[in-house]
C-alpha cells in the first residue's frame, strides 16, 4: 500500500536565523602560527619544572609570552570575522558563536583536570591528598563555567583561579575581551582604538620596564596583583589585533609561514635578559615583542600564501589542534611537574618522558577534538544558530 504523501503544511524546510552567518575564509598561515606556539606553551611547561620556581632558571624561558600571542591573534581574528557583521546580529547572536566556539573545550580541560587530579598528589601538591571528592567535584563544575576560585578555595596549593586546568585563566580574560569589543570597541573609530591601543602599550610597558618583576609572568590568580597583570596582559595585545585587522596593511613575503614560525620560536625561547639589578632590559624585550614584533609576524602571517600541499596540510592541523592542545595539556603537566619535583628527577632522564608527554597531549587533543568538540559545536550550531520552521 502507497504511504500518503505529507500535506505542504506538514513540510519542514530549514533557514537561517539572524544567527547564522555563512563562515569567512580562514588564514591557514595564522592558524598554523597558533599551532606552533601552542606547541613551544607545551614544551614551555615541561621544562618549567626543572625551574624550581625560579624565573631565572627557565630553560625555555620566554614561553608564557606565547598568551600574549594568542591575543593578539584572536583580536585579529575577531575583527576579521565580526566587524562588518554587527547589521545582521545582536550582541546575544555575538556570544552566542564566541560561546559555541570556545565553551566546549573549557568543559572538557576541567573534566581532564578532575580525572588526573588525584594523581598529581605527593610533595608537590600535598593539599590534594587533604581535599575531599565533593569539594574537588564542586571546582570542576565551576570550572565548567569558567567563573574564577578565590583563594580560598584552593584545592592545589598555587592560587590558581582555575585550579584544575590552570591555563583556563587566559580564557576568562579572552571572554571579557570579547565583552568588552561586543560592547564598546568595535564601535571606535580607527583614530579611538588607535588612542586606546596606544595607552594600553603604555600601561605595558610600564608594568614590564619599571614594574617589581621585569616580564609580564602572572594573571591566574583572583587577586588584585595577577588581576592587574592579566588586564595588562589583555589589553594591548587583543586590541592590537583589532586594529591591525582595521588597517589591513598585511606583510607579502615568500615562505611566511616558515619564516613566522621561526620567529615565534626564536622569541619564545629566548633566554631572559639581564639579572636580578638589570630588571628592566628583559621588561623592554618581552615589550618589544609583543608590541612590535608580534603585530609584525601576524601581518606576515595573515599576508603569506601557501603553496604547497604540505604546509597547507602542516597549517590545518597544527591550527586545528592548536585550542585543544592548549587547553587540555596542563593535568598532564601537573602531573610530569608533580613527579619531577618528588622523585628529584635531573633534566637528562626527564627530556625523553617529557617528549613522551608532549606526544600523549597532541593525542589527547586530537582525540578531544574529532570525538569531542567538532561534534559538539555542530550539534550546538544547528541547535540554537540553525531553526527548523514549517512552511
Amino acid at each position: 500500500m502507497n504511504q500518503p504523501k505529507p500535506s505542504p503544511s506538514s513540510t519542514a524546510t530549514i533557514t537561517k536565523n539572524s544567527t547564522f552567518l555563512e563562515s569567512k575564509s580562514h588564514y591557514e598561515i595564522l592558524d598554523g602560527l597558533r599551532g606552533v606556539a601552542a606547541l613551544v606553551v607545551v614544551a614551555f611547561h615541561c621544562f618549567e619544572a626543572y625551574a624550581d620556581g625560579n624565573r631565572f632558571n627557565q630553560i625555555l624561558n620566554h614561553g608564557y609570552l606565547a598568551v600574549d600571542f594568542f591575543f593578539l591573534l584572536s583580536g585579529f581574528v575577531v575583527a576579521y570575522a565580526y566587524d562588518d557583521r554587527w547589521g545582521k546580529m545582536s550582541q546575544w547572536d555575538f556570544y552566542k558563536r564566541r560561546l559555541i566556539r570556545l565553551q566546549p573545550m573549557v568543559i572538557m580541560g576541567s573534566i581532564i583536570g578532575a580525572i588526573l587530579f588525584y594523581f598529581q598528589g605527593g610533595e608537590m601538591f600535598g593539599i590534594i591528598n587533604q581535599t575531599p571528592v565533593w569539594k574537588m567535584l564542586l571546582v570542576m563544575v565551576v570550572g565548567f563555567t569558567l567563573i574564577p576560585i578565590l583563594p580560598s578555595m584552593d584545592i592545589r596549593g598555587w592560587q590558581e583561579m582555575h585550579p584544575l586546568n590552570g591555563p583556563a585563566w587566559s580564557l576568562f580574560f579572552e571572554y571579557i575581551a570579547n565583552i568588552l569589543y561586543a560592547l564598546f570597541i568595535r564601535k571606535f573609530s580607527k583614530k579611538a582604538l588607535a588612542v586606546f591601543v596606544f595607552l594600553s602599550a603604555c600601561l605595558l610597558i610600564h608594568y614590564t620596564v619599571m614594574g617589581p618583576k621585569g616580564d609580564v609572568i602572572g594573571g591566574w590568580s583572583v587577586d588584585t596583583t595577577q588581576l592587574n597583570i592579566g588586564f595588562t596582559r589583555l589589553l594591548y595585545p587583543f586590541f592590537a589585533g583589532v586594529l591591525l585587522s582595521r588597517i589591513g596593511k598585511l606583510i607579502h613575503i615568500k615562505n611566511a609561514f616558515w619564516i613566522c614560525s621561526l620567529l615565534i620560536v626564536t622569541i619564545l625561547c629566548f633566554p631572559r635578559i639581564g639579572d636580578e639589578n638589570h630588571l628592566w632590559m628583559n621588561g623592554l624585550y618581552e615589550s618589544f615583542c609583543i608590541i612590535i614584533l608580534f603585530p609584525v609576524i601576524v601581518s606576515m602571517g595573515a599576508g603569506g600564501s601557501i603553496k604547497n600541499r604540505y604546509s597547507s596540510n602542516l597549517c590545518k592541523f597544527f591550527g586545528d589542534i592548536s585550542y585543544p592542545l592548549y587547553i587540555t595539556h596542563y593535568p598532564l603537566i601537573y602531573l610530569y611537574t608533580a613527579w619531577v619535583v618528588d622523585n628529584k628527577v635531573p633534566v637528562s632522564y626527564g627530556i625523553p618522558m617529557g617528549l613522551l608527554l608532549i606526544i600523549v597531549s597532541i593525542a589527547v587533543a586530537y582525540g578531544c577534538l574529532k570525538l569531542y568538540d567538532e561534534p559538539v559545536r555542530e550539534w550546538l550550531k544547528k541547535r540554537f544558530l540553525i531553526r527548523t520552521v514549517k512552511a
